[in-house]
């Protein structure tokens, strides 16, 4: 985990002697990769790194890029849009800017761009749609786990319950034919799987996103293009038609933001889910605590689970131009990466972080972002989408436990890929 100190970049900075760039960094555990974001946020908050080993895409410019590991800088960043871009790529990958917009939407737009597009974007989160959503929430989270009850004790979790209630929720919401449900679902995976060997199973990469990617805009394109003749109670049809001062969204932005809607309000659930119901059958008090009121304590419940899932575990920005940042002279052009999951178990922040601790109040938790204009549109879906799951697995399943999760590598998603369960 640690790289030779005479190693250092163009400009000649050292880059960190803590590796936070290798495969075999992200293929440890959390556990283990805290002890390094540990010394990290204690001794050099903002540290410079080597850039990403595998890269998807060869770039003789990459430099390097600076670690943000402590929960404030993390703040700092994300609400000063000025000076922190999105505009460049907001993962490690240096990715095409023509490619940029069609995978990531307004996640790699700066103003006035983004504000438009996500305005427009937010006028469909309507009240009467979100309601319509919590309604089909409850009751895809009912047949979900009276389904994983059916597949028996044994079963996957991730399989056959966590992944499940993201893509029919998805599914509902935008008015996917059942015909495309699974192979939406499988597209989605691919977008986050790519740097994974067990996924890849030989594959190039750049191919598995691109014909991935590729996919979901043909779906997206082919349901906006028929909402635009044909609308119905669906959030495509409320995009198509979404429109503030005369200004639409193109069927590209539709089919751009569908796919960042297929990727983001999959994995917050799902591997909250996932992680979460680990964490439940590791600390057995915290299930009978939330037992013995689950109405009135599920709320914080679900903080915490996102706290300690912490599901996106970083998040990059480019820098507009000089700046200071946690006694470091970042360059105008430089990469700043976020890490999400250091900044979730911050001890300035969180009291004794290690525990899980369904009753943490206040619970500032960077499991949505660290605030400011890229804050998370979906955060109140994917909180209804964990309350309604808890409800029915611990109503029907109140016993279930978890096997040993088998993780997904990358240094994007934490992600469990198979995870047993017994009941």
């Amino acid at each position: 985990m640690t790289v030779s100190a005479i190693t250092s970049t163009a400009s000649e900075r050292p880059y960190d002697s803590i590796d936070l760039s290798s495969r075999a960094f992200w293929a440890t555990t959390a556990a283990d990769r805290e002890v390094a974001f540990a010394q990290l946020r204690a001794q050099r908050p903002v540290s410079w790194h080597k850039p990403v080993e595998d890269a998807l895409m060869e770039d003789p410019n990459d430099k390097g890029f600076w670690a943000v590991t402590r929960h404030a800088d993390i703040v700092t960043v994300s609400r000063d849009s000025e000076t922190f871009l999105s505009g460049k790529g907001v993962l490690f990958e240096t990715v095409p800017e023509e490619l940029l917009e069609a995978s990531q939407s307004f996640l790699a737009m700066d103003a006035p761009r983004h504000t438009l597009i996500r305005k427009l974007v937010h006028s469909a989160f309507t009240p009467r749609q979100v309601a319509r959503i919590e309604s089909s929430i409850k009751n895809n989270a009912k047949g979900i786990v009276e389904e994983l009850a059916a597949a028996g004790s044994g079963a996957d979790f991730v399989e056959h319950c966590a992944k499940e209630l993201p893509v029919r929720t998805l599914s509902d919401m935008v008015g996917i034919p059942e015909s495309e449900r699974s192979r939406v679902a499988h597209a989605a995976d691919a977008l986050v799987s790519w740097a994974d060997p067990v996924f890849l199973a030989g594959r190039n990469p750049l191919e598995v996103l691109l014909e991935n990617q590729m996919y979901l805009h043909q779906v997206a394109g082919a349901l906006a293009a028929e909402r635009r003749e044909n609308p119905g109670n669906d959030l495509i049809s409320a995009l198509v038609h979404a429109e503030i001062d005369g200004d639409r969204l193109t069927d590209f932005e539709v089919s751009a933001f569908f796919v960042l809607l297929a990727v983001a309000g999959n994995d917050t659930t799902r591997q909250t889910a996932s992680h979460a119901v680990k964490a439940l059958t590791d600390f057995p008090d915290q299930r009978a605590w939330l037992l013995d009121d689950f109405d009135d304590r599920i709320g914080s419940a679900v903080e915490e689970f996102v706290r300690w899932a912490s599901p996106v575990m970083t998040f990059r920005r480019t820098a507009a131009v000089d700046v200071e940042l946690g006694g470091q002279q970042i360059a105008a052009g430089d990469k700043v990466v976020m890490f999400y999951a250091s900044g979730n178990w911050d001890t300035e922040v969180f009291d004794r972080p290690e525990r899980f601790d369904l009753s943490r109040k206040p619970n500032p938790h960077l499991g949505f972002g660290g605030g400011g204009r890229h804050f998370c549109l979906g955060a109140h879906v994917a909180r209804t989408q964990l309350r309604a799951l808890f409800f029915e697995l611990l109503t029907q399943l109140p016993d279930i436990a978890a096997g040993e999760p088998a993780y997904l590598e990358g240094n994007f998603v934490h992600a469990v890929r198979a995870m047993p369960c017994t009941f």
